[in-house]
């Protein structure tokens, strides 16, 4: 089991590691990856372990499809698929961890990479940006989101917000955050205002507005002219999961459509 302390060595070195260290190497590293994705469509390319599509086989085919699509870059969970998709493909790779199961009070906890043991995995398979959750719930075993952004910085990469308010937002660029991204809005509790059935267009407006970084727009994309508007208000790149890899959930929508 892989523990860390936070009286450790390994957070003792985090915090010694000064700005000018950070920043060898990194501004061109990261001004290379932001370039590449803007403009684009990422597909977020993710099953759950009980569903179908989990078995590795499956989820490379899928992302060789989305690619052939023409996908800017991939969002993934688990090493497992970084590693597959950094052999496959030279697009940008955003990485993430979530349990097996997501519990029903989801709402209220942090379970997108929660833990530097995760950005550790998501670094050693290759992950080019790591998503993490940046909102202001507790996180496990009271680690901090600066020092998995110091983490991220400190081995070259870029780190992703997955926020759900302004608020947050604000606070992940103030922690060091090089993206932001709408991924959490609705579901958490904070963000209960956010519609239920189309992309917070207004939460990308205040933060493109407000944070002056690059800002993804993720969250109940379903139609292309959602997307067409996601640029117009100034989005760097949009995430796109559910309307193009979740089959089950796409089926749904014309099995019930009048519902």
């Amino acid at each position: 089991m892989f523990i860390i302390t936070r009286n450790s060595v390994f957070w003792k070195t985090i915090k010694r590691y000064s700005f000018k260290n950070l920043c060898l190497g990194y501004n061109s590293c990261m001004n290379d990856i932001l370039n590449r994705i803007k403009g684009t469509v990422v597909v977020s390319v993710q099953a759950m372990p009980n569903e179908p599509l989990y078995l590795e086989q499956c989820m490379i085919g899928m992302m060789k499809s989305v690619v052939n699509g023409g996908a800017g870059a991939l969002r993934l969970a688990g090493a497992r698929d970084v590693k597959n998709a950094k052999k496959l493909f030279n697009l940008p790779i955003i990485g993430l961890t979530k349990p097996n199961v997501i519990p029903k009070n989801y709402k209220e906890l942090v379970y997108i990479t929660p833990n530097i043991k995760d950005v550790i995995e998501l670094v050693e398979a290759g992950a080019d940006i790591i998503a993490t959750d940046a909102t202001q719930r507790k996180r496990p075993n009271d680690e901090k989101l600066q020092d998995l952004i110091k983490y991220i910085h400190i081995n070259k990469r870029l780190a992703m917000a997955d926020i759900s308010t302004l608020e947050e937002g604000l606070k992940a660029k103030e922690l060091g955050a090089d993206i932001i991204s709408t991924t959490l809005a609705g579901y958490t509790l904070e963000s209960a205002n956010s519609p239920a059935n189309e992309p917070d267009f207004e939460l990308l407006k205040q933060l493109v507005e407000q944070t002056q970084l690059p800002v993804v727009l993720e969250g109940r994309i379903w139609e292309p002219e959602q997307v067409n508007k996601a640029f117009e208000l100034g989005a760097h790149c949009v995430v796109i999961g559910s309307a193009i890899t979740r089959p089950q959930l796409i089926t749904k929508r014309f099995v019930f459509r009048n519902k």
